[in-house]
């Protein structure tokens, strides 16, 4: 049996999350993004790089950022220098992510920017920035979670999951992810 809901709500059901003008802007980055970077050979950075600052990113120096990596927003994106983007990585923004030098982001690894409430009966959308600070590697098919801050040379292992901020130079692995080791702190 389905439940009844209180008509008095009954709009909070239709309400989007996001402006149509964001809409629109969204819909124009994905198209550019498949003209003119996806198909791109790997080495042509500086293109995608010109291109994701064309549309607000704010990107440092000699960044390397994979053609068939997926970035939902990139006036949301920040990086400093040497930051890398890897194959196949995704980057869901829509709370910004800030990413400090020297930080990896390996392939199929997904930033998971936003969620939302379930227990409200509209199904909130709650949008939360991530942090990585520098030296961070988040490896292989690894998930960082909503409003996560990754302090400086922490790791999170390959397909771990973290919802809770990271330790500086400090090993994390598992679902969810938890504190394995110490890095060696090289700076």
């Amino acid at each position: 049996m389905l439940s009844s809901h209180d008509p008095k709500n009954s709009d909070a059901y239709l309400r989007p999350s996001f402006p149509l003008l964001d809409y629109l802007r969204r819909y124009c980055w994905n198209i550019v993004w498949k003209l003119f970077c996806s198909w791109t050979p790997n080495p042509l950075h500086k293109w995608r790089i010109f291109i994701l600052r064309l549309f607000g990113a704010k990107i440092g120096k000699s960044n390397f950022i994979y053609p068939n990596c997926k970035i939902w927003a990139p006036w949301l994106l920040t990086t400093e220098d040497v930051v890398t983007i890897g194959p196949y990585a995704e980057v869901y923004n829509p709370g910004g992510v800030r990413i400090g030098h020297h930080a990896i982001i390996s392939q199929y690894a997904y930033l998971c920017g936003a969620t939302h409430d379930y227990n409200s009966a509209d199904f909130t959308y709650i949008k939360k920035e991530i942090v990585l600070e520098p030296w961070v590697w988040i490896c292989a098919k690894a998930v960082v979670l909503p409003g996560v801050n990754c302090a400086e040379g922490s790791v999170l292992g390959a397909a771990s999951v973290t919802s809770k901020n990271l330790e500086a130079w400090t090993l994390y692995a598992g679902n969810p992810a938890v504190s394995v080791k110490k890095r060696t702190n090289f700076l």
